[in-house]
């Protein structure tokens, strides 16, 4: 049988659509400014004003330079790194510690859950973070990027109250059976809550991408930036420093489309991990969400 819609219930639908559009272009167009100006003529880069809704010209020189630029490359090396390693690291912790919390029987549960809790509304504040950094010996290391951050507390709740919500029989079943604590996290526990993990790899390997400012305080040796923190100096520096940085050849080709070709050297790794990772979403955050 044929539903019958009410003019307010197609009104409805086309507001909707309407918004979905507006924000759509509003997320597309900046990505194809950005996509456009990389891959146009650079003289024409120089002259246009406002955005780039098609390209103004075609050539590759901006991407070229930018290959050849070793800050660039070891900024990507570092970086892929960073994200593989950091998050591997972070994803384990936050597991453990999930697994942990979630344990209604584990001694002291609800006492260190306030105290982790805590830590998400007060912290010590940027100098004492590095003087620990300093005492610890990680600073002017790539780790100094790594272990300060091992473990985010928003993630570590959500991961936790995703745990809480499996059955208590089926760890309880498993350790009957003889399974230890450490087979129980990894063959029982992470399984039933692979959408909440998925979720939280996904933040911390965002996290990891997008930082720089542990880097700008932690690191000084240019070999170890991560390409976030290149990228942020290639922004705010003058256009000569950066023509040198870049070799002879960016001296003719105007630093705009360099900027604008770094810029979605840097976005895209991170935009193509997002398809494969959005069916978790929804699931993810509701199972792990902030319960009582």
């Amino acid at each position: 049988m044929k539903v019958r819609t009410t003019t307010g219930e197609k009104i409805f639908d086309v507001v909707n659509v309407i918004i979905c559009i507006f924000l759509t272009l509003a997320v597309l167009i900046p990505i194809l400014n950005i996509v456009f100006a990389s891959i146009s003529d650079p003289v024409e880069v120089m002259k246009h004003q406002g955005l780039f809704l098609w390209p103004k010209g075609f050539t590759t020189k901006a991407y070229e330079i930018v290959a050849q630029n070793p800050n660039i490359i070891s900024g990507y090396m570092n970086t892929i790194f960073i994200v593989v390693v950091g998050t591997a690291l972070n994803v384990l912790l936050s597991l453990i510690g999930a697994y942990v919390l979630s344990r209604k029987d584990a001694m002291l549960v609800k006492i260190f859950t306030l105290m982790i809790v805590f830590t998400m509304y007060f912290q010590g504040g940027t100098i004492p973070f590095y003087l620990t950094v300093h005492t610890l010996g990680l600073t002017g290391t790539i780790w100094s990027l790594i272990l300060p951050v091992g473990i985010n507390t928003f993630n570590l709740i959500v991961m936790r109250t995703a745990m809480a919500s499996v059955p208590d029989s089926l760890p309880e079943s498993a350790m009957i059976d003889g399974a230890g604590h450490a087979r129980i996290l990894f063959q029982i526990m992470t399984p039933l809550t692979k959408a909440t993990v998925a979720v939280i790899t996904l933040y911390y390997a965002v996290y990891h991408w997008n930082s720089w400012f542990n880097a700008m305080i932690f690191i000084r040796d240019r070999s170890l930036y991560p390409l976030q923190l290149i990228l942020r100096e290639l922004l705010i520096q003058d256009e000569a420093s950066f023509a040198t940085a870049g070799g002879s050849d960016a001296l003719a080709l105007a630093s705009d489309a360099v900027k604008y070709a770094t810029i979605v050297v840097a976005t895209v790794p991170i935009l193509i991990v997002y398809p494969f990772l959005q069916r978790y979403f929804v699931k993810g955050v509701m199972v792990g969400a902030v319960k009582g």
